[in-house]
Formats: C-alpha cells, structure tokens, sequence
C-alpha cells in the first residue's frame, strides 16, 4: 500500500480525531509525572495534571503540519470534524447515562452515572475549549506564516500553540469547575490555569522537531525546507 500525501492525510485525520476523544474519556484521572524531590536550576522534575496531558498536544501539532502543507481551509476542516464526533460522543454518553442498568449489567446504573454522568459538564468544557482555541491556532499559523513569508516553521509552531493552549486551558478550566465547590473561585482556578499552561508550553517546544519531521513527511518527494 503505498502512502500518498492523501493517504497520510487521512491517518493524521484518524489520528486527530482519536486523540480528541481519547483526552476526553481518559481526562478525569490526575496523575503524578517526574521524580518527586529532584530540581534542575530551582525548578522541580515533578507535577501533577491530567492523563489527557498525554495526548492533547498532538492535536495542535496535527493541525500545525496540516496547515503548513495543505493551508488553513484543511486546517480548519479537521477543526469542524473534530467538534461533530465530539457533539456526537457527548449525545450518546448523555443517553447512555440515562438509560436504566439491567439486572445483568457489569456496572450499576449508579455507579455508570458517576464515572461518565461527571464527565458531561467536563465533556462540554472540552469542547468548547477545543473548538475555540483550535480555530485561533489555525489563524494564528496563518497569521504568522504571512508575516514570515513561509518561512521560521519553529516560530509559527511556537507562537500559534503556546497561545492558543492558554486560550484552551482557561476556557476549559472556568467552564468545567467554576464554582463547582465553593474554594474553587477565580484566583484559585487561575492557580490551577498558569501551572497546566506552562507545562503545556514545554510540550509545544519540545513537538517542534516533530512538526518538522511531520511536515517533511507528508510533503513526501516533495518536500522543501521551511
């Protein structure tokens, strides 16, 4: 099977489309990255965030490689495909939630409600934060490969995702626990915001040589240097 450009376009589509739901239902569980203890100048190697971390930032990075070789219309098709499996996921685990358990079931009605009924309101926010913060890091690339006459693909990758993530986190973070406890205010949610983004921030730095590679490799033959 030989991989044409729309070939390895469709895969980074599946790809896309599979992180997205995948940083969706995995994205309750809070686990603890790096080695407790441990400081490289006065910073510590460890944190705690969401699983979802894991596979969120390929998104950005997809949508990056796909702007830079098929422009920003692609760019934003996967977007809007994006956001109808996720509307669509969101129907069904609300019907899924409401329909009663069967006395043969695995999992109690209660129990189910309280592993996906929590993540509804969590869902929704991912959403919109999805679908906002992607459309700005489309037109940003944009922006910023005009401005740069195509060239500098580090610096667009950087730029477009770094604030784009910031956009991503805050909207998440206020829609999905804003007030949902009375400790969780706005100087408290923003305490949680700057932590996450700045983790998210080292991952868009990191995923450069990535975006190159991507680049390269879906341009095929004919490939050029950014």
């Amino acid at each position: 099977m030989a991989w044409t450009m729309e070939r390895k376009t469709n895969f980074l589509l599946a790809l896309f489309i599979g992180c997205l739901v995948a940083a969706n239902l995995i994205g309750l569980k809070i686990a603890s990255f790096g080695m407790a203890g441990v400081f490289i100048f006065g910073f510590p190697l460890f944190f705690e965030a969401s699983v979802a971390i894991l596979v969120f930032p390929v998104l950005f990075l997809i949508t990056d490689i796909i702007a830079e070789v098929h422009g920003k219309q692609k760019a934003k098709e996967f977007v809007y495909l994006g956001l109808i499996v996720l509307v669509f996921v969101l129907l069904v685990t609300a019907i899924a939630v409401l329909l009663p358990a069967a006395e043969r079931s695995f999992i109690s009605g209660e129990d189910y409600a309280a592993i996906f009924g929590t993540t509804l309101r969590i869902f929704f926010a991912s959403i919109i934060g999805f679908f906002v913060s992607q459309m700005h890091d489309v037109q940003a690339f944009h922006f910023w490969k005009e401005k740069t006459n195509g060239k500098h693909l580090w610096l667009r990758n950087n730029a477009s995702t770094m604030v784009s993530q910031f956009i991503d986190t805050t909207i998440f973070m206020f829609i999905a626990f804003y007030a949902l406890t009375p400790k969780f205010t706005v100087e408290y949610i923003f305490a949680l915001i700057i932590p996450y983004w700045i983790i998210k921030v080292l991952f868009a730095a990191f995923d450069t040589p990535f975006c190159y590679y991507g680049v390269k490799w879906l341009k095929g033959k004919s490939a050029q240097k950014a």
